[in-house]
């Protein structure tokens, strides 16, 4: 039995590595089995930062294959692109007019895009947390799960919501809740910044074993073990923070020994390569099998962009008549 209905949305960045993986897709999966999911890639958010536009497309493409690869089940889950169901953009419309434009210019994530792309400085990325908060109220989603970084953003996405139905003295619109999940922050193979495709630090989960064996023969360890006879400490080395998603029985052992001394660093990584490469080997034989259907991943999106837009409707419906228009 279902207990209520998820939204949640991701940036279209392609291929998926290990740290969106174990940040979001396990969670996504996961959540399936007890709520009714709705699971969008955001190509209008991308807009907002984008300087080129040509990947746009297959970067969804690509997204969507590592999902439904990791257990996305499309029969019962709606998975879908944000741009097919057009409603989304007539509620943002309507939803900005309750929105103070003083405190969308306050909001620090605002300020954070403006420093990363200061040549960029558009419309949309001012309006991003109103089109977040459409993209969440369309389809009447009581539950969105957040880690603890971006709490702050459902909480402005709630206060639209509130302003919206005070104003208009109605219930139109649904008020979400967090579900607070556990997504940990995965660090690249330069074991300083957070794993990114655009840093190329990342491991990506379609690689093939060969590559997925260079990029983890490349990731930083213990900064201060320069020798092979230096004790390690596991617990700043990003190399042992995965062992313990892929190397759960060997993880202990692994710790032992090196704060002992008694494993290398390179010995360490390619027990930690093949862990990967045997945990990973289901999903992209999955995976591998989806793309040898070009036009599968798109009826998909487009089957799932159709059941989005009947909630979609629904909601629109209520919203325009709590605001009197026709």
């Amino acid at each position: 039995m279902k207990t209520g209905r998820v939204f949640s949305g991701a940036r279209p960045t392609g291929r998926q590595h290990l740290g969106n993986y174990l940040g979001a897709i396990k969670n996504y999966v996961a959540l399936q089995d007890d709520y009714d999911c709705l699971y969008c890639i955001v190509d209008l958010h991308a807009l907002t930062t984008l300087d080129e536009f040509e990947d746009l497309r297959q970067n969804c493409a690509e997204m969507a294959l590592d999902w439904l690869a990791a257990g996305i089940e499309p029969a019962e889950t709606i998975i879908f692109v944000q741009s097919q169901v057009p409603q989304v953009t007539e509620l943002h419309t309507i939803l900005s007019m309750f929105t103070p434009l003083g405190k969308l210019t306050d909001l620090p994530t605002f300020k954070e895009k403006v420093a990363q792309h200061p040549h960029n400085v558009n419309y949309g990325l001012v309006g991003y947390p109103v089109l977040m908060t459409a993209d969440i109220t369309l389809y009447r989603a009581g539950i969105v799960p957040v880690g603890v970084d971006q709490a702050s953003h459902l909480e402005f996405a709630r206060e639209i919501v509130r302003t919206f139905n005070y104003r208009t003295r109605s219930q139109a619109l649904i008020e979400p809740q967090m579900k607070n999940t556990e997504f940990p922050k995965v660090l690249g193979t330069d074991g300083v910044q957070k794993m990114s495709k655009s840093l190329n630090n990342d491991i990506e989960l379609a690689a093939t074993p060969e590559v997925t064996l260079q990029r983890v023969m490349s990731m930083v360890t213990d900064p201060q073990r320069a020798r092979r006879t230096d004790p390690g400490r596991p617990e700043v080395c990003n190399v042992f923070t995965l062992h313990q998603t892929f190397s759960p029985a060997e993880a202990p052992s692994i710790e032992r020994e090196c704060r002992a001394a008694g494993i290398g660093c390179v010995d360490c990584k390619k027990i930690l390569s093949q862990n990967i490469n045997a945990g990973l080997a289901p999903f992209r034989a999955r995976r591998a099998e989806l793309a040898q259907n070009s036009r599968l991943v798109w009826d998909i999106l487009d089957e799932g962009a159709r059941r989005a837009r009947v909630l979609a409707d629904a909601t629109l419906q209520d919203v325009k008549a709590a605001v009197g228009l026709p």
